[in-house]
């Protein structure tokens, strides 16, 4: 209990110390530099992309985060950055060190991509650049392929506006200690300021103008990467982060955009470079102009194999022109696609393949259909799998044909915790159950959420394959052993005022081979 309590107060003081924690008495700061001034770690650490053997460790230098140009107050030079992997938290031990460059054309961020690390191991690491000490940060590895298989704690997390509220289910997350954080999308919200409104209003706001130039996006990153719960979860432990349709527009499709705006193939190409240089990935995750790789496999030991998707950048665009609709038949076409065939294939080849306990598939709309209708005729979401029915079937019947051992999809977008059974026909009661899917609800997309219980009661009454409906913000905490997967919805009452504490709404497990929800 003790040794938890003082990491906690480690974590928060690393977020809330803006730069200048020091971890150990004998690491005093060096003298700082007359070309920087300002601490250049305001936008924290982070990690990310685990192996067995090795980790991402992330920062970014930026001492005036909304500094004009998107360049974070750096100048237009190229700045060498320390860094160290402790095996303790005063950073006694250090067992790897080096440098690496923080070139201004790539908006001053480290990627340090580690190897030769032992497996299943906590590490804590932090940086060092002209004369100033970052925070820093708890991460671990991914245990061995051949080890015994220990329990897994990770938080699954999304849709982040800044403008809705304040970050406190970030916080609350970070204090649960969790061995792996995945996100899911929506990290960073591109509307101009008072662009999408939330019930109540806005909290705070946004970087003047739209996202469109590079400039734009990175400096709207380093707005989002400012906040000082954001940065507790970053440091807390290391991410999984795949991205959903804010990170470029609302709903954009391939190379479709949802606004018709110009030049969006340059748009895409910008909000594509800064969400690398914000976020801790790897090297084969560098964009190529109007794409980016983020569609990746990442292995916990034996116990799971994730499979992070893509569900933007290969989609047909949205049927019946998007939105909720009713009797559209287009959604219904066969040759409609989301993910694309290549990345299908590569799911289900990979699933074939899996030796993993456990297999979770991380994406980010909505898989079980959800009729927004109460009675006869059905109406659902466009941008979700509904509007693309045909491949989903395709996928659920290749999910179970592969015979990869408990699956479970993890989603996002949605603003509210779901638990569902996924089934081959969601128009058929007595139709198979293939995987569970856990929806998280939102970080702060939306505002202060609320328990409605006569819809609630409608929407499940609707829909028999839903379990478990909430409005209200948070994040899912999933326990997983050899046995079972546990998830617990955590909610938050309030996040238009700071501070509120995070409880429990419902606790579902599922059995392992079983395939569906157990509400204990």
């Amino acid at each position: 209990m003790e040794q938890n309590l003082s990491r906690r107060v480690f974590l928060s003081a690393a977020a809330d110390a803006g730069g200048l924690l020091l971890t150990g008495a004998s690491h005093a700061p060096a003298a700082r530099s007359r070309s920087l001034a300002r601490d250049p770690f305001a936008l924290g650490v982070a990690s990310g992309d685990p192996s067995h053997d090795g980790v991402v460790l992330w920062t970014r230098l930026a001492p005036e985060p909304l500094g004009l140009n998107g360049r974070g107050g750096m100048p237009s030079r190229d700045v060498e950055v320390r860094w160290q992997l402790a095996s303790d938290e005063g950073f006694t031990k250090v067992v790897r060190s080096g440098a690496e460059t923080a070139r201004w054309r790539q908006a001053h961020s480290v990627h340090v991509e580690l190897e030769g690390l032992e497996p299943g191991r906590e590490y804590f690491y932090r940086f060092r650049a002209e004369g100033h000490l970052s925070p820093a940060g708890r991460t671990r590895t991914a245990p061995a392929r051949d080890s015994s298989t220990s329990p897994l704690n990770f938080a699954v997390a999304a849709c982040a506006h800044y403008e809705h509220g304040y970050y406190t289910a970030y916080r609350r997350l970070a204090e649960q200690e969790p061995d792996l954080v995945v996100h899911l999308g929506d990290y960073m919200y591109e509307y101009a300021p008072q662009g999408y409104t939330a019930i109540g209003g806005a909290v705070r706001q946004h970087t003047p103008g739209k996202c469109e130039t590079l400039a734009d996006y990175r400096m709207r990153h380093a707005q989002y990467r400012s906040d000082p719960d954001l940065q507790a979860a970053h440091a807390a432990a290391p991410w999984l982060v795949a991205f959903d349709d804010h990170e470029i527009e609302n709903n954009w499709a391939a190379g479709v955009s949802s606004t018709g705006a110009p030049a969006f193939a340059r748009r895409r190409a910008n909000a594509f470079r800064a969400y690398y240089e914000n976020m801790p990935l790897r090297r084969s995750s560098v964009p190529g102009g109007t794409s980016i790789r983020v569609h990746r496999r990442v292995d916990w030991g034996p116990l799971a194999r994730f499979h992070l998707l893509d569900t933007r950048q290969f989609r047909d665009d949205q049927a019946c022109e998007d939105g909720l609709r009713a009797g559209c038949d287009d959604r219904l076409a066969p040759e409609r696609t989301l993910l694309g065939e290549d990345q299908r294939r590569w799911l289900l080849d990979g699933l074939a393949a899996s030796g993993a306990r456990w297999n979770l598939i991380g994406q980010q709309i909505m898989m079980a259909q959800r009729d927004h209708r109460t009675g006869p005729g059905i109406e659902v979401n466009m941008d979700s799998w509904d509007g693309y029915a045909a491949e989903r079937t395709r996928l659920l019947t290749g999910l179970r044909d592969s015979g990869a051992a408990n699956p479970v999809v993890l989603t996002g977008d949605a603003h509210m915790h779901h638990a569902a059974d996924l089934m081959l026909d969601f128009d058929d009661p007595d139709s198979p159950r293939v995987a569970v899917e856990l929806v998280t609800s939102s970080v702060a997309s939306d505002g202060d959420g609320y328990r409605d219980e006569s819809r609630v009661a409608e929407l499940t009454a609707e829909n028999r394959h839903i379990s478990y409906l909430d409005q209200r913000r948070g994040y899912i905490m999933c326990r997983l052993t050899t046995e079972e997967l546990r998830a617990d919805f955590r909610v938050l009452d309030h996040i238009s005022r700071r501070g509120a504490p995070a409880e429990t709404g419902a606790r579902f497990t599922v059995p392992a081979g079983e395939n569906a929800l157990d509400p204990r």
